[in-house]
């Protein structure tokens, strides 16, 4: 196994390594690739998103859980970059969500950075652990911790 030196990752490179699609594609860059250590997601958060014509009508809020979803899937690019796992039919699963906490709301017009930090894991293994932190301009928006289930395809990682 080798570990890729890749620091990034655009939107075509998250489409070839997570299985997600709109509405439920949440970021939209990945910056500052630790190789399975940590990583920054970026989401642009806009008013065209469907959640928000539901949540709430004339007060658009982006959704707690779609917050934490977005700092998963901020860990699973991580992961699948640094294990060279593009267009291999990576899946990950939630097993828990704890200690979250909601600090500010997240609306249109917002930048959510999604900071995620491994706090168990390693290549090859099935079961991580993330640390997550969501912030707007500097402002922490959420915090929580998360464990999932990397599926990694056969001889993968």
């Amino acid at each position: 196994m080798t570990v890729d030196t890749q620091t990034t990752a655009d939107i075509d490179l998250i489409q070839r390594i997570l299985p997600h699609r709109y509405p439920f594609l949440l970021i939209d860059k990945v910056r500052e690739i630790e190789a399975f250590k940590s990583a920054t997601g970026i989401k642009n958060v806009t008013v065209n998103e469907p959640h928000f014509q539901g949540h709430f009508p004339g007060v658009p809020i982006m959704p707690g859980v779609t917050i934490v979803e977005a700092m998963a899937q901020t860990a699973a690019v991580m992961v699948g970059v640094s294990a060279d796992l593009a267009d291999k039919n990576f899946l990950v699963y939630f097993m828990g969500i704890d200690s979250c906490k909601f600090r500010r709301k997240v609306v249109p017009g917002d930048v959510l950075e999604l900071h995620v930090t491994t706090l168990r894991g390693k290549p090859g293994g099935k079961v991580w652990k993330f640390e997550g932190r969501a912030e707007v301009e500097g402002e922490l928006a959420c915090e929580c911790r998360f464990t999932a289930m990397m599926d990694l395809p056969q001889g993968a990682a």
